[in-house]
């Protein structure tokens, strides 16, 4: 026979919850397998149903048996079903209620409401129109919202009155936006046949209330771990607790805190039992009520509540109670409580990275020991996936119950880049991130898909941006020299890509018909040589979620308004958010990640509470975009304060676990953090009671273990490259413009020389100086050929004319063309009007003229070769040798100190009749001409004061030292060996590993 009143029990939180449940439910109908069968328990997640199973398989030694049936309530996650209907008493009810509109079909509608709403707002006050991507994600929380109000049973008519005139203006717009849920959500569902999910939660559970209020059900019922924070949860637990074999059993309720303090956490939102406190409330159940959960068949009860728990009962009373410690605390206490906390350990880590190491060590030790489970409980899934990605260092795959997010797996990353590549008119970076994507392969083995794909990029896509789409770099490739062997594997490619390409190619699109085309493509890209596209795009447990999502939106899109192409990738990255994969196969048996909510039933011998920073754990507390805090009051809404009162829950049940180690990290992201209040309470009893307990005893060793766990065996020093190539491999000719490289850092001239490695271009580069440079040249060699004698009247024209044949073939990259072009004409006109000058003093100019001049060398003959841009034959007969700059030119100091060789090398060759071309006449004048095109769009600059000949006959005697010392076969090409000289940009450093070395160097 049932004792009058409701039947509440509670599990202390010291105990392991679902072993004390498994324990109590064989106890009562241990003799009766059948009635073990008959019985139905609720718990608040699928996972906890999972370890009641578990926890049933402990607590029979293994023997088989019936057990009872166990469904999820889905307490405080909307993603969870609160019910599932299967009683017969549920049948009807759940029969009768219409069904619940899908999440994706739902986040679109309101989208388009939302932006619609938008629109007319810009209209009216200059207000910023949403995008659609901003739409969608506001849809997100708008959801929410209707969840949550649906879930705590109010009604959105009181919104009107939420608002007063004093208000931000802002909170008024906000106030016509929700009009949305308030006139035309309603409609929409209407019209659907549908209603929200919350609602059909909120609705089913109260009608199993009701049902079983009406007609008891004749078999047990027990809800077991629920808090009750949810209105309508609440309710079926005062239904279950009422029935004649209905129980609810609560967990780490606190019975031993006296009337005073129980009164001050009743008002207390971000206490631990605040939950708890108000459920008892709602079930008028006074505290002295609820007994303690029978673990046999004798009526033995879980033992009362033990040291552990009493500590952090007392630790993280409400304010006004922590005034009250001393007199709580018997002298008895203190030794309890000291051999209590011999299962608590606290470890300070110096940043997110060491914490993740040190969890994943204590992880791994428990695992060591059979039969040992062992856990991490955090809600910062930065740091779990910290933890299993280091745990993957003993090839050890952990059971993350969050998952991984479906956008960062294989499959929902090619979904993602293959969409930006198309909205970004195949951009050479998002281009080559989809297309060297594993899963892609266009039909083709991998690797040979590859190695086209790397002949394009060498091609075309390095350097200035080719034209945008599949046009602009088709023809940017047929102008390449590569365009004969890759035309055909490309128009392949452009196939493949039609779909999508030409939906982009519109103002607007539908959703339904950009999903359709981007699914295509993405399943033509995936195909191999081997497998289907469908087969490789989504196969395996990422595959299979992938796929349902792309099913659902296809489904859901039809529903939604056209949007810009454009704005179809981050659409869809809104779309995909929240969405998760959880891998089924493969997952140590032993180990898990869990959320707090996850973890609350959960059983684990470790148990390592990580993130304990104010702002992870508890997180920060945001009203959201919708309704502000006085807002939420007014409607009638918790406050958001309450999460802060369920984390605190969450972290004192896992406190309360055997062995338990609590982790912070002391710096986030470089700035200072501030350790969670609850650890700050922990410490200020420690103190204040004198207990004499060390939690940060094992801070030391293993931050010591995580420190030592990379260090190398024995240090490897990185000594300055010294390359020492035998003598028949170095160079015995060089051109003038590298004699500098040689001078200021050998090592450069050793990479391109003699080992003859050329440096890529940079993708999607800014239009390149050397490039500009090298079309300057030609229109002004193919200028000054044309013209060596008299200008003509339209020279401007005919210089531009010839400018414009010469920029010809880089029209295929606008980006350069649309840079350079402009600068060209500035510096055309600056050109013929100082042509026009120094026509008269000039007899002839030659252009591109090479010379060269022979060395005798200890290694043998040495040949200087030289191509000059230009030198002018003045009437005085002697020469001027000029280059042309469309950089910065070298200052007159550094030529004359003869770090700037090259014009004084060119003199010397002339001086010797190196130029054939040329009469073997003094040198009047080097000058180097500045063609910027900026301004002043050019200038002449002198090469030096001192004497042409002067410079020459010392650049030359420097050369000739210089090629003799690297005659010597010992001679190193060393890297920078005057740093003070080096070149400011270079191509080989990375090469040298200069960033390694110098650091080194510095440090000793």
């Amino acid at each position: 026979m049932k004792p009058p009143g409701p039947a509440v029990f509670t599990i202390p939180a010291g105990q392991s919850f679902v072993d004390a449940l498994a324990q109590g439910l064989l106890a009562r109908f241990g003799g009766q397998p059948e009635g073990l069968a008959e019985a139905t328990v609720l718990l608040p997640t699928r996972r906890a149903a999972r370890s009641l199973q578990e926890a049933f398989l402990r607590a029979s030694g293994g023997r088989p048996l019936l057990l009872p049936r166990m469904l999820p309530l889905g307490d405080l996650d909307p993603d969870e079903l609160l019910f599932e209907a299967g009683a017969e008493s549920a049948g009807a009810g759940d029969a009768a209620l219409p069904p619940a509109i899908s999440g994706l079909q739902r986040q679109l509608l309101l989208a388009a409401c939302i932006q619609v709403h938008s629109r007319n707002l810009a209209a009216d006050s200059g207000l910023t129109v949403l995008n659609e991507d901003q739409a969608i994600r506001l849809a997100a929380e708008l959801a929410r919202l209707l969840d949550q109000v649906e879930t705590e049973g109010l009604d959105f008519t009181a919104l009107a009155g939420l608002v007063p005139e004093d208000y931000a203006a802002h909170w008024q717009i906000t106030l016509q936006f929700l009009t949305i849920v308030t006139e035309q959500w309603p409609a929409i569902l209407e019209g659907l046949g549908a209603i929200d999910p919350a609602e059909r939660r909120r609705r089913l559970a109260e009608q199993q209330a009701a049902a079983w209020r009406a007609r008891p059900p004749g078999a047990p019922i027990i809800a077991a771990g629920s808090t009750g924070s949810i209105p309508a949860t609440a309710e079926l637990l005062a239904a279950i607790a009422d029935l004649p074999q209905g129980a609810v059993v609560l967990p780490g309720l606190d019975l031993d805190s006296d009337a005073e303090t129980w009164a001050e956490i009743q008002r207390d939102v971000g206490h631990p039992q605040f939950g708890l406190a108000q459920l008892l409330n709602r079930l008028a159940l006074p505290r002295e009520a609820v007994g303690l959960w029978q673990v046999a068949d004798d009526g033995t009860a879980v033992g009362s509540s033990p040291a552990r728990a009493r500590f952090a009962n007392l630790a993280l009373r409400p304010p006004g109670g922590t005034a009250r410690w001393h007199e709580a605390l018997p002298g008895s206490e203190h030794d309890a409580f000291c051999q209590a906390l011999d299962g608590v350990a606290r470890i300070d880590c110096a940043d997110p990275g060491e914490e993740a190491l040190v969890i994943a060590l204590i992880l791994r030790r428990a695992i060591e020991q059979p039969g040992r489970t062992a856990a991490l409980v955090t809600p910062d899934r930065d740091l779990a996936r910290r933890v299993a990605v280091n745990l993957q260092r003993w090839r050890v795959s952990v059971d993350d119950s969050a998952g991984m997010a479906l956008a960062a797996t294989t499959p929902g990353l090619f979904l993602r880049l293959t969409a930006r590549m198309m909205a970004e008119e195949l951009a050479p970076v998002p281009l080559l991130a989809a297309l060297k994507h594993p899963l892609a392969a266009c039909g083709a083995d991998p690797a040979t898909f590859r190695r086209h794909l790397r002949g394009l990029e060498t091609a075309v896509l390095r350097g200035a941006r080719p034209a945008p789409g599949l046009a602009g770099l088709r023809k940017a490739l047929a102008a390449s020299k590569a365009g004969d062997a890759l035309l055909p594997w490309f128009d392949d490619l452009a196939d493949r890509l039609g779909p999508l390409a030409e939906a982009m190619q519109h103002r607007e699109a539908s959703l339904a018909d950009l999903v359709e085309a981007h699914m295509a493509v993405a399943e033509a890209l995936a195909e191999s040589d081997a497998e289907s596209g469908a087969e490789r795009l989504w196969a395996g447990e990422a595959g299979e979620a992938a796929a349902l999502f792309a099913a659902e939106l296809q489904e859901a899109a039809a529903a939604a308004p056209p949007l810009r192409p454009r704005r179809y990738p981050a659409a869809l990255e809104a779309l995909m958010a929240g969405r998760a994969v959880r891998p089924r196969f493969g997952l140590h048996p032993r180990l898990a990640i869990l959320g707090p909510l996850e973890a609350r039933l959960q059983h684990a011998d470790v148990l390592v509470l990580g993130g304990l920073n104010e702002g992870t754990w508890p997180a920060e507390v945001e009203a959201g975009p919708w309704l502000s805090r006085p807002m939420q009051t007014a409607f009638g809404l918790p406050l958001p304060e309450r999460r802060i009162g369920l984390a605190a829950h969450d972290f004192y049940q896992g406190f309360c676990a055997r062995q338990v180690y609590l982790t912070r990290a002391q710096r986030v992201e470089g700035t200072p953090s501030v350790a969670a209040r609850w650890l700050r309470r922990i410490d200020a009893l420690c103190d204040g009671l004198e207990l004499g307990v060390d939690l940060h005893r094992e801070e030391a060793a293993l931050r010591g273990w995580a420190a030592a766990l990379d260090e190398p065996a024995e240090v490897v020093r990185i000594a300055e490259p010294a390359p020492r190539p035998p003598l028949a491999a170095r160079p015995r000719k060089l051109s003038v413009t590298r004699i500098e490289t040689w001078m200021r850092d050998p090592y450069a001239l050793y990479a391109r020389e003699i080992l003859k490695l050329r440096p890529l271009d940079p993708l999607d580069a800014d239009p390149g100086a050397a490039e500009r440079g090298t079309l300057v040249h030609e229109a002004l060699e193919q200028f000054l050929q044309a013209y060596p004698g008299r200008l003509p009247a339209d020279a401007l024209d005919s210089l531009l004319e010839i400018g414009a044949q010469t920029f010809r073939p880089i029209s295929a990259k606008p980006g350069a063309f649309a840079f350079w072009w402009p600068r060209f004409v500035r510096v055309a006109g600056w050109f013929v009007a100082t042509e026009l000058e120094r026509r008269a003093d000039v007899r002839q100019s030659f252009v591109e003229t090479e010379g060269h001049l022979i060395l005798d060398a200890p290694g043998g003959e040495f040949r200087l070769t030289a191509k000059a841009d230009r030198i002018d034959h003045l009437g005085d007969g002697s020469l001027v040798i000029i280059d042309y700059k469309t950089g910065a030119p070298p200052t007159a100091k550094a030529v004359e100190a003869g770090f700037a060789p090259q014009l004084p090398l060119e003199a010397a060759i002339a001086l010797r009749g190196g130029f054939a071309a040329l009469p073997q006449v003094s040198v009047s004048a080097l000058a180097f001409w500045r063609l910027s095109g900026g301004t002043p769009a050019g200038e002449v600059l002198s090469a030096g004061r001192t004497d042409p000949r002067v410079l020459a006959e010392a650049a030359l005697d420097g050369l000739t030292e210089l090629v003799a010392a690297f005659d010597d076969p010992e001679t190193p090409y060393a890297c920078k060996p005057r740093p003070e000289l080096a070149p400011r940009f270079n191509d080989y450093d990375h090469l040298s590993r200069i960033a390694e070395w110098s650091v080194e160097a510095e440090g000793s």
